[in-house]
């Protein structure tokens, strides 16, 4: 089983987690779906759930901070210094909701925006890395910036953690044909960090945002869990050069995607 100790490189996707207004429902949605078991680290800690598959960390969910707040899964990027990286999103026009404050004995963390409107967290490690598993179901796999300027998004990503873009190299649809890779400093341009694009056929009204995508053994089984959990089906299961991969949401409407090996 691929796992991780070290620290993620800096401008990595390195954690996702979810706020839900009913932890209880989440977890038992999310363990049928991805087939994860879950930590709950008390109270000091807000009842913050760990995700874990073969007691490795691989996500979280905990309960929304306000009434009426809105359920989504939030992709957090490495950094070694939280206030210097919230310094950098404010003098690039970004936005900070939250922080740097520390998570004690885990790490610092930031929730900002980027100037499109896309949320996203910043995570500086003093104990936790984030998540310890890697390739294997149940992990976070990969994960979307999907926004509605991708030349102004992409320069924002490039000037506050260095990320670098390549196109796919293959020929995309339509919806695609804006979206490259990026590589964090740091890291190989044959194993990105994730993918920035346009909106990607999403409803009209949809807010740039970032989608993580998680792991599974068979994407088709899963997506069933879905439907049985009272989650929707956006995107259904199709074979792509990467897996099998289709786009959900859980029942409080949080969306993420499933990704899995290919029918073929």
């Amino acid at each position: 089983m691929p796992t991780r100790d070290a620290p993620w490189p800096p401008g990595t996707p390195c954690w996702v987690d979810l706020a839900v207004p009913d932890v209880s429902a989440a977890t038992d949605f999310y363990r049928s779906v991805i087939g994860w078991s879950f930590v709950d680290t008390g109270e000091e800690f807000g009842h913050y759930h760990v995700a874990r598959t073969n007691d490795r960390a691989a996500a979280a969910i905990g309960p929304v901070q306000q009434e009426g707040q809105p359920s989504a899964w939030t992709v957090y990027l490495a950094s070694d210094d939280a206030d210097a990286t919230a310094k950098l999103i404010g003098e690039h026009g970004g936005s900070i909701f939250a922080g740097p404050m520390d998570i004690p004995g885990n790490g610092r963390m930031v929730i900002a925006a980027d100037p499109t409107g896309g949320v996203f967290g910043v995570w500086q490690q003093t104990g936790m890395i984030g998540s310890a598993l890697v390739d294997e179901p149940g992990a976070f796999a990969w994960d979307d910036a999907r926004l509605h300027d991708v030349e102004g998004g992409k320069q924002f990503y490039a000037d506050v953690f260095g990320f670098r873009y390549s196109p796919l190299g293959l020929e995309a649809g339509e919806e695609m044909a804006d979206y490259e890779t990026f590589t964090a400093p740091g890291g190989s341009e044959e194993r990105p960090a994730g993918g920035m694009g346009g909106m990607m056929g999403a409803p009209p009204g949809t807010p740039s945002h970032w989608l993580a995508y998680f792991a599974v053994a068979d994407t088709d089984t899963a997506v069933a869990a879905v439907g049985d959990g009272d989650g929707r089906v956006l995107v259904s299961p199709e074979d792509t050069p990467w897996g099998r991969v289709a786009v959900v949401t859980d029942p409080f409407g949080a969306t993420f995607g499933l990704i899995g090996p290919t029918r073929g």
